[in-house]
């Protein structure tokens, strides 16, 4: 999800810039939300952050001789949403284009797209359509954490086939290769996300029951356990 600096035509970095910026400026406005109406969660967020930071961070060789990443969003979009997860993976990945020569200034707005919005969304979506059919929660944020990864490199791959078609097979073409080059590494990387991420959340439930309450994560373990009392 690190397209790197300089690498796409400039109204693509604009065209992408101009896609992700309304969903970094809603995902603003509902943390100054979130921290004014519950600041009990203000650790708890930067965990979050941290931990998309540090998994993205993480570069590792691609069988097919080009890198990849873990992701790290598919806990925060479980636990605050996927709009808050947008502003915390631009954060990141902003830093790591700085800091880490991760991705790029002209290249942000389609990384953000790809790893704080797409992957997010999906997470998100899979977290809270397996709970609410009564999932428990850790099977739920595996899944979420696994396919909001891979969906990230999807995504990543579509922007790069539509910058460069393939001169026989056009975008669809094009994006048959490039889903190729990340496929074979991205798939084991993104089932060990799951992984650890669900360890993560366990260890969450445990130790910052009453945050995950607060933010209704686990309401239906709550609600379970309300009328099992009752």
């Amino acid at each position: 999800m690190h397209i790197m600096e300089g690498y796409l035509p400039a109204t693509h970095a604009v065209g992408w810039g101009l896609v992700s910026a309304p969903f970094v400026i809603a995902g603003a406005r509902r943390i100054v939300k979130l921290v004014r109406d519950k600041p009990e969660v203000k650790l708890l967020l930067a965990a979050s952050g941290a931990y998309v930071f540090v998994l993205s961070a993480l570069k590792l060789p691609s069988v097919t001789g080009s890198c990849s990443h873990p992701t790290g969003t598919g806990l925060a979009s479980a636990l605050f949403g996927p709009t808050v997860t947008t502003v915390l993976g631009a954060i990141v990945l902003l830093f790591q284009a700085l800091l880490l020569a991760h991705g790029g200034l002209t290249t942000l707005g389609a990384n953000i797209f790809s790893m704080a919005i797409v992957g997010p969304f999906v997470a998100w979506g899979i977290f809270r359509g397996m709970t609410g059919a009564g999932l428990s929660a850790a099977l739920a944020i595996f899944f979420a954490a696994t396919l909001g990864d891979l969906a990230t490199y999807v995504t990543t791959s579509l922007q790069l086939a539509i910058a460069f078609p393939d001169p026989a097979g056009g975008v669809a073409g094009a994006a048959s290769k490039f889903l190729g080059i990340f496929a074979i590494t991205q798939i084991p990387l993104a089932i060990s996300e799951g992984l650890l991420t669900a360890v993560v959340f366990n260890m969450l439930s445990r130790y910052s029951r009453g945050e995950l309450l607060s933010l209704n994560v686990l309401r239906g373990r709550a609600a379970a356990a309300g009328k099992v009392a009752s």
